[in-house]
C-alpha cells in the first residue's frame, strides 16, 4: 500500500514510519525541514514537502496514496486552540481528497474519561474541556465513513512512552520535578492513567491501516491505569527529589487533567485486531529512561 503518513518525524510517527516499511507499504512522509526529509529518506520513505498550513502539500500527499495516517500536531500548550484549529483545516483538506474512494484515513485522539470504570471503544469521544477540540476532529474523521471513507480513529492514552526519554505526558511530571525541586502529584495521587509503548502504538496504527472497517475506534492501550503517584515517586527517586502532593496549577492547564481518574481499556482492540502490547509498561520505562542528564 501507498500510505502517506503525516507527523512521520515526531514522537510516535517516528515509529509508525519504519512499521509501515517494515511491513512492506511505499510510505510519503510530509515534512517541513531539511533534516526531517533527510531522516525520512534514509528510512526509505519519500519526503514530501510541507505542512498543516500548506493544504497544496496535503492534498499531493493524499491524491498519490492508497492510504492516510494522519499524526502531525503542532504541540504548542501555549495555544492549543490554534494547533486544534490547524489540525481541523489539515483533517478538513485530507478528507476532501479520500472522500467516495473507500481508502483508509487513520488520526490520533484520546482515550476517554468515565467517571467510575475503565473507559472503552465504545465510549463516546471527549468533546470537552482543554483538549475537546481534538475530539471533534476525530470525530469529522469517523463521520466521513458516511463519505466513502475506510475511516478510523486510534486513541490514545495520556503517555506513550519509549524509556529514551519520551513520556507523553508524564514528561510534565519529570519537567515539573526539574523546575520545582519536587516531585509531584495532585490530589492523593491515587488518580490512574492510562499507558503505552510507542512501539506497540505503531504497530497498532498499521494494523488499524490495513484492516479497520469504515468508523472504527480502537484504543492503544496497554497498562489500563498507572497512579499518578506511582509515577512521581520513580521520578523522585530518580531525581533524588522529595516526593509531595501539589496544586493543580502547577502543571499548568493540563493540571486539572491530571487530577482525574481516567483508567482506560482496549480488549475490544485486542480481540478485532489481534493487537497484544509486548514492550515495557510506563513505570518500567521510567525506572530506566534516559532523563537524569
Amino acid at each position: 500500500m501507498r500510505v502517506f503518513l503525516t507527523g512521520a518525524s515526531g514522537g510516535i510517527g517516528s515509529a509508525v514510519l519504519p512499521e509501515l516499511l517494515s511491513a512492506g507499504h511505499e510510505v510519503f512522509a510530509l515534512v517541513r525541514s531539511d533534516a526531517s526529509a533527510q531522516a525520512v529518506t534514509a528510512a526509505g520513505a519519500t519526503a514530501v514537502r510541507g505542512d498543516l498550513t500548506d493544504p497544496q502539500s496535503l492534498r499531493d500527499g493524499a491524491e498519490q496514496a492508497d492510504g492516510v495516517i494522519h499524526l502531525a500536531f503542532n504541540n504548542d500548550f501555549t495555544n492549543i486552540e490554534k494547533s486544534i484549529a490547524e489540525e481541523a483545516v489539515a483533517i478538513e483538506t485530507l478528507g476532501s481528497v479520500l472522500q467516495g474512494s473507500g481508502r483508509p484515513f487513520v488520526v490520533a485522539s484520546g482515550t476517554p474519561i468515565v467517571p467510575g470504570r475503565l473507559s472503552t471503544e465504545d465510549d463516546p469521544m471527549a468533546t470537552d474541556g482543554p483538549m475537546g477540540g481534538r475530539g471533534r476532529n476525530a470525530q469529522a474523521v469517523l463521520a466521513l465513513a458516511q463519505e466513502g471513507v475506510r475511516s478510523a480513529t486510534v486513541r490514545l492514552p495520556r503517555s506513550v512512552h519509549a524509556a529514551d526519554g519520551r513520556f507523553g505526558f508524564a514528561s510534565f511530571l519529570v519537567a515539573t520535578a526539574r523546575r520545582t525541586g519536587v516531585s509531584g502529584f495532585v490530589g492523593d495521587g491515587t488518580q490512574r492513567w492510562p499507558a503505552v509503548h510507542r512501539l506497540d502504538t505503531a504497530r497498532l496504527f498499521r494494523l488499524v491501516l490495513e484492516n479497520a472497517s469504515p468508523g472504527t475506534i480502537a484504543h492503544a492501550v496497554a497498562d489500563e491505569g498507572d497512579t499518578m503517584l506511582s509515577m512521581a515517586e520513580i521520578i523522585g527517586r530518580r531525581l533524588s527529589l522529595p516526593v509531595d502532593a501539589v496544586p493543580p496549577k502547577s502543571f499548568g492547564f493540563l493540571g486539572t487533567i491530571f487530577a482525574l481518574d481516567q483508567p482506560s481499556s482496549s480488549a475490544i482492540t485486542r480481540e478485532k485486531f489481534g493487537w497484544q502490547p509486548t514492550r515495557p509498561s510506563l513505570l518500567e520505562d521510567l525506572e530506566t529512561g534516559q532523563y537524569l542528564a
